[in-house]
């Protein structure tokens, strides 16, 4: 059997935990950052667990990953 291509951008927005979720970063940082308050660019800057609706979907993307 041939190996599965992952999806080069899921695989780069996406990282897999031990315990079989799935990190992602937040968005809203990218950008026009002079009017956002310094808590909520702090509070941007820590990852999130992907929704757990949308993990099967990540995975597939990413098999290997």
């Amino acid at each position: 059997m041939p190996k599965i291509k992952s999806n080069r951008g899921a695989t780069k927005r996406f990282k897999s935990k031990a315990s079989g979720g799935i990190k992602r970063g937040q968005s809203h940082r990218r950008h026009i950052l002079t009017k956002k308050s310094t808590k909520r660019k702090r509070q941007l800057r820590r990852p999130m667990e992907l929704h757990a609706a949308d993990v099967k979907s990540a995975k597939r993307l990413m098999p290997y990953g």
